[in-house]
C-alpha cells in the first residue's frame, strides 16, 4: 500500500500494543471450570449438540470436566472436532451451542460452552501428546489442497484411518484463515501454529507450502498421482465496492490489513490511519475495525448498508466493537470515495430505509472524513484453477453432495469453497465428513 501522510505505523508504545493484541478472553482456571461445568443439566437430546455443526457431545465433555476427567473431556471434543481449540475461541457460540442452551430460558445466562471447551482442549495440547493413533496403513495416498481447517481436518481423519496424506498449501504457513484471517487477539500467542503442529503430530501427513493450484500443481496431475483428492481452497478473492475512488492510496481490503497484523510479531510496523472507515457488516469488518482502533487510530467508524439485525456479525461482535470505541452506522450505502493520488480525503454515503420490504437509499447523503478505508464487503471463491476440469461450479462455489463429493470422480471438496456457513467449525465438519466418504468410497471400490 502506498504510504500517505496520515497513515503511519508505531502509533502506540510497544507495551500498549502488546496488551491490545494479547488474548482478549483469558481462559478459565481449574476451579472456575469446575464451577461452570456443575451448572450444566447434562440434557438428553441436548439442543446445544444439535446446534454444533460438528456435533460435539457437549453434555458429555462438560460432565467429564465436572468429574475431573479432563483427558476424557478433551478426547470427546477432539474426536468430533480436531480444531476444538480454535473453534472454542472463534466460534459464534452465541448463535450456535450457547444460543440453544436451556439455561437461557431460566436465568438469561447459558453455560459457557466455548470457554469450557477451550479449558479441555488447551489442557490436551499442553501435554504435547496426540490423543489419537493411526489405523494399520492402507497403502493409499490422498492429496489435500489447502491447509486450512477443512483441509487439515480432512488430512487428520484420513491419517487416523491409515492413509498417507500430502497437503499442498499456497501460503508459507498452514492454518488458513486461523493463521491469516482472524483478529490477532482471538488467536493470540501463535495458537494457530501450535494447533497445526498438534494436528500434524498424528503422523502420516506431509505439508508442502507455497504450492499454488494452477501454478505449481494441477487437479489433473493430482488425480493421476493419488487415490483421491480433497479441495479445501477457501476464498481467494474479495468483492469490490464498485464506486469511484476505490483505488486511491489508503483504500485497501480489510483481509489484507488483518493479515498484516497476523504476521507482524509486534504490530508496531503495521500502518493505520488517524480516521479509519470500515465498510461492511461481517466478522471481517468487526475484526478490522477493532484492530484499527487498538493499533492507535483516533476515530474508527464501521458503516453497514442495512440494519443491525441484518449484519452477519453477531450482536456480541457488534457490542464488542462498540466497547472498543468503534462507531457503527447503519443504513448507509457507499456512493464514492474522494481523494487524490496523495490519499483518501472522505467517503460519501447514501442514507436508506426499508420500503415495501426492500432497501431504498433515497434519504440524502452524508460524508465522513477519512484517511484510510478498509473494504470488508465479502470474499469470493475463484474457480480459475479448475477451469479446465470437469468440476461443476454452482452459485459461485464448488458443487458437492452431502458428503463432499464433487461432480468429478475421486475429487472431494469442503469449507468455504463449497456452499454453506462460512464458519471454521463448518469447514472442520466438511473436511472430517469428506475423509469418511473418501475411505468408504475406496473400500467400496475394493482398492
Amino acid at each position: 500500500m502506498n504510504q500517505t501522510p496520515n497513515i503511519a505505523a508505531d502509533r502506540l508504545p510497544p507495551d500498549i500494543l502488546a496488551r491490545n493484541f494479547s488474548d482478549a478472553h483469558p481462559p478459565l482456571t481449574e476451579g472456575q471450570a469446575t464451577i461452570e461445568s456443575d451448572r450444566c443439566f447434562f440434557c438428553y437430546d441436548a439442543p446445544c449438540v444439535e446446534a454444533c455443526p460438528t456435533g460435539i457431545d457437549i453434555p458429555g465433555f462438560i460432565k467429564k470436566i465436572s468429574t475431573g476427567n479432563i483427558t476424557g473431556s478433551a478426547r470427546t471434543i477432539l474426536e468430533s472436532n480436531i480444531f476444538g481449540g480454535s473453534c472454542a475461541r472463534v466460534c459464534p457460540t452465541e448463535i450456535l451451542c450457547e444460543g440453544k442452551c436451556v439455561r437461557n430460558s431460566q436465568e438469561d445466562r447459558p453455560i459457557q460452552i466455548g470457554t469450557l471447551q477451550r479449558h479441555a482442549t488447551d489442557w490436551q495440547m499442553g501435554t504435547g501428546e496426540q490423543p489419537f493413533s493411526r489405523a494399520p496403513l492402507t497403502g493409499k495416498r490422498i492429496a489435500v489442497v489447502g491447509a486450512g481447517p477443512a483441509g487439515l481436518a480432512c488430512a487428520h481423519r484420513l491419517a487416523m484411518q491409515g492413509h498417507d496424506v500430502v497437503v499442498f498449501d499456497a501460503r508459507p504457513k498452514g492454518g488458513g484463515l486461523n493463521e491469516y484471517g482472524v483478529a490477532a487477539y482471538k488467536l493470540a500467542d501463535e495458537f494457530a501454529q501450535k494447533e497445526v503442529a498438534f494436528v500434524l503430530s498424528i503422523g502420516g501427513i506431509t505439508v508442502e507450502n507455497e504450492m499454488v493450484l494452477g501454478r505449481d500443481i494441477t487437479l489433473a496431475s493430482l488425480r493421476a498421482q493419488y487415490d483421491a483428492v480433497f479441495l479445501g481452497i477457501g476464498h481467494a478473492g474479495v468483492r469490490a465496492l464498485g464506486i469511484t475512488g476505490e483505488y486511491f492510496p489508503g483504500v485497501r481490503n480489510a483481509v489484507e490489513f488483518i493479515e498484516d497484523l497476523r504476521v507482524s510479531p509486534t504490530k508496531s510496523d503495521v500502518p493505520v490511519g488517524r480516521r479509519v472507515v470500515v465498510i461492511g457488516g461481517g466478522n471481517t469488518a468487526i475484526d478490522a475495525a477493532v484492530q484499527a482502533k487498538r493499533l492507535g487510530a483516533e476515530e474508527v467508524t464501521l458503516v453497514y448498508r442495512r440494519a443491525a439485525e441484518n449484519m452477519s456479525a453477531t450482536t456480541v461482535e457488534q457490542e464488542w466493537a462498540q466497547t472498543n470505541d468503534v462507531t457503527i452506522r447503519y443504513w448507509s450505502a457507499p456512493v464514492r470515495i474522494d481523494g487524490s493520488e496523495d490519499g483518501v480525503a472522505s467517503v460519501t454515503f447514501a442514507r436508506g430505509l426499508t420500503k415495501d420490504g426492500r432497501p431504498v437509499y433515497d434519504q440524502g447523503e452524508y460524508t465522513l472524513e477519512a484517511d484510510m478505508v478498509l473494504k470488508a464487503v465479502g470474499q469470493l471463491f475463484l474457480p480459475d484453477p479448475l477451469a479446465e476440469d470437469e468440476i461443476v461450479i454452482e452459485g459461485g462455489r464448488i458443487r458437492v453432495d452431502a458428503e463432499g463429493r464433487t461432480t468429478m470422480t475421486g475429487v472431494y471438496a469442503g469449507g468455504d469453497c463449497t456452499a454453506g456457513e462460512d464458519l471454521t467449525v463448518a469447514a472442520v465438519r466438511d473436511g472430517r465428513n469428506a475423509a469418511e466418504a473418501i475411505t468408504a468410497d475406496l473400500m467400496k471400490a475394493g482398492n
